[in-house]
């Protein structure tokens, strides 16, 4: 008679030393691509002031994915946002696929509701495959949303309001984001040691 935990939860859990190698990679590309390029002109101070969760995720299944996230939410919801200004929740072994992920961010947000936080915090995506509607899958404008893992970022409307305010222009991030990539082109992004599909 098979194991129900077995039949449930097949994956192995994740050792320490991979949960570490998970987590240096992302931290890596976030201080490359996210930080180095610019692409988003909030995170050095949160990373410099290390006020970044990084939470590496053993979720096997969306259902257990959306059990942690809900967690996660809550428990940044109570944290001080000086000592937690936002984190991540970087979940290898489940939504690998980036429809069956594009998929769940409506459950996500569908959360963010249900626990009472909508206008509190936000769930933003990052994907290895990410794909922009409208776009081929090679296009290097995906690569603004392409983490070495699947992610979900936790953010706090506040602290995106605060930002904004010193930004005249916030549309005008995006389309730096996307001149930066053009220029910077698919060889760029691989020469900066990230990962890159294919």
């Amino acid at each position: 008679m098979s194991d129900p935990a077995q039949t449930q939860n097949p994956l192995p859990a994740l050792s320490d030393a991979e949960i570490e190698t998970i987590h240096q990679e992302t931290q890596h590309w976030l201080e490359k691509a996210v930080i180095g390029l610019n692409l988003c002109p909030f995170a050095k101070s949160v990373h410099v002031n290390n006020r970044l969760r990084y939470v590496v995720s053993q979720a096997a299944t969306p259902e257990d994915l959306l059990k942690e996230l809900a967690r996660e939410l809550l428990a940044l919801n109570r944290t001080d946002p000086d000592e937690i200004e936002t984190a991540v929740l970087i979940h290898p072994r489940v939504l690998t696929d980036f429809l069956d992920f594009n998929d769940f961010l409506g459950a996500a947000d569908a959360l963010v509701e249900d626990l009472e936080l909508d206008g509190i915090l936000q769930v933003a995506s990052f994907h290895p495959d990410y794909q922009f509607a409208g776009t081929d899958i090679d296009d290097i404008s995906n690569y603004s949303n392409r983490s070495p893992y699947p992610t979900l970022h936790l953010l706090r409307e506040s602290s995106i309001e605060r930002a904004t305010e010193t930004m005249a222009d916030t549309d005008a991030i995006y389309e730096a984001n996307m001149a930066t990539l053009e220029k910077l082109g698919l060889e760029g992004w691989k020469a900066l040691g990230l990962k890159a599909r294919g």
